[in-house]
């Protein structure tokens, strides 16, 4: 499975129907590919450098989503969009917790870890990272992967996607549990010496009919 995942950060001048143009034509051109799942929906509140709108698109390998991916590039150059956050991926380290379920929150993080930093570092960073639905099970389903190409304000190394129930239960038992906040963080917080992620990140999340991962 091949991924493209893009935050579309529209300009402020952007009207509700330039944004809904944008948006179907990001299908449009995603199906007319052969993609296996598409998602392009509005943001919720709340997102931090998280875009307007969020794309999520699977392919069965990495030709379809070039064939897509010029088509694609061409809705997004109109002059709506200021801005774009992408990473292109194949699916990694992946979970679940129960059935696949048809709507909820799908929530997606673009971060990059630190050049400087040792492998070992990073290894221990992820499998925190993916410790976290052990102990957290408003995460119905997750993945990590790591980032084959990126575009925009960072050279993302990581994408870290889980599927909520709702929106509560991403802001609620996700960010705020003991887990999180004491033992993940750590890795993002420039207090700590075990600090790797040092750019900003793209915290980004919308609603979604049917499973994306």
């Amino acid at each position: 499975m091949f991924k493209a995942t893009k935050l579309v950060h529209f300009r402020d001048a952007a009207d509700a129907d330039a944004r809904l143009r944008c948006a179907d034509g990001l299908h449009e051109a995603a199906a007319a590919a052969g993609a296996r799942r598409v998602l392009v929906a509005p943001t919720l509140d709340g997102v931090r450098n998280g875009g307007d709108l969020l794309v999520h698109l699977q392919f069965d390998d990495e030709d379809r989503w070039r064939a897509a991916e010029g088509e694609v590039a061409a809705v997004l150059g109109n002059s709506a969009v200021a801005h774009v956050d992408g990473v292109e991926y194949r699916g990694e380290a992946a979970g679940t917790t129960e059935p696949r379920t048809s709507g909820g929150v799908y929530r997606t993080l673009l971060l990059r870890v630190d050049p400087d930093a040792s492998d070992a570092a990073v290894e221990r960073f992820e499998a925190d990272l993916l410790r976290m639905p052990r102990y957290v099970p408003a995460i119905r389903s997750w993945q990590l992967s790591r980032v084959l190409r990126a575009e925009g304000a960072s050279a993302w190394t990581h994408v870290w996607e889980q599927e909520f129930a709702d929106l509560d239960a991403l802001t609620g038992p996700y960010l705020l549990h003991p887990v999180h906040w004491a033992h993940v963080d750590r890795w993002f917080d420039p207090e700590c010496p075990e600090i790797i992620v040092r750019d900003r990140v793209c915290h980004s999340f919308c609603e979604f009919e049917g499973s994306v991962l």
